[in-house]
Formats: C-alpha cells, sequence, structure tokens
C-alpha cells in the first residue's frame, strides 16, 4: 500500500505542477508566490524526513527558506524526491522501524517508517489543496487529485466492474 500510495502522490504532485504553470504570474503575483512557497516547504519536509530515514545529517535548518527557490528548481526537487521515495519504499523490509531524530524546531521526535511515510503523502495532500486555492485565485483550474481518481486511471478496468 505504501508504494501505491507514494505513486499516488507522485501522479497528484505531476498534475499540481503542471497546473502551477498556467498561473498568470504578471497577473496573479501574490498566488504564484504563495504557490512557491508551499511548494519549497513540501520539498524541504520531505528531504528532511529522507535524511531521518537513511541517518543522515539534516539537509536543513528549518522548514522553509527567505529565499524560495524558482519553479524550476522546486519542480526538480520534488519529483526526484517523489522517486525517491517510491523506490525506497518499493525496497522496505521493514515499516515498524523506529527512527528517532531531531524536528527543525529543536524538538526530539520518533516515528515508525510507516508513520513517516503515511506523514509524506497526508503532507502533500494538505499543502496540494492550499495550493489549489491559490490556483483558485489565479483564475487557473485545480486538478482533481483524489485517490479515486487516481485508481481509476491508473487501474481502468477497474471502471468495467
Amino acid at each position: 500500500m505504501y508504494i501505491q500510495a507514494l505513486n499516488y502522490k507522485k501522479w497528484a504532485d505531476e498534475r499540481t505542477l503542471r497546473a502551477v504553470e498556467s498561473i498568470d504570474k504578471s497577473a496573479f503575483p501574490d498566488s504564484y508566490k504563495f504557490v512557491l512557497q508551499q511548494l519549497n516547504h513540501m520539498v524541504i519536509v520531505e528531504e528532511l524526513f529522507k535524511s531521518r530515514l537513511i541517518n543522515q545529517p539534516a539537509p536543513h535548518t528549518s522548514t522553509y527558506t527567505k529565499l524560495v527557490p524558482k519553479f524550476p528548481e522546486l519542480e526538480i526537487r520534488l519529483l526526484a524526491s517523489c522517486n525517491w521515495y517510491s523506490d525506497y519504499a518499493s525496497n522496505l523490509k521493514n515499516t515498524e522501524e523506529k527512527v528517532i531524530f531531531t524536528f527543525a524546531d529543536g524538538k526530539q521526535g520518533m516515528m515508525t517508517v510507516q508513520e513517516i511515510l503515511f506523514h509524506i503523502v497526508n503532507h502533500g495532500s494538505y499543502h496540494r489543496g492550499n495550493i489549489a486555492h491559490s490556483l483558485d485565485l489565479a483564475s487557473v483550474p485545480h486538478p482533481i487529485d483524489g485517490y479515486g481518481i487516481y485508481i481509476h486511471e491508473a487501474e481502468p478496468e477497474r471502471r468495467e466492474t
């Protein structure tokens, strides 16, 4: 299920990225700026949890940055993260393993691998919802990214039952 959930996340993230490209940046600069900030936060959180899963030093000291990267960089990093998590989940042996880490705010944390993977999928959904609102404000139709839509697109034979 983790592999499928992470593949769903990638599908939904890709749909969102395509919609973001349609924002008229000159007409809706605030919406575009907010979307980039949300994408940046999503990527940072995913990179932080990746470092925790592979027991590497944290690549960031905060879940936000003063300077927000441009869209092409955020797109590359988000899709690379999606691919990494899918590959990671495909090779998992123990989802109950406990991961002890320090949050960006300095507080200690402990989650199982499966809880971290759930968090990554859920966190992306939450922020895609925020992005959808900004897309609405910028007169860009936001993509419907529900799991039911994904699974029937990924497995069209389900529509035939």
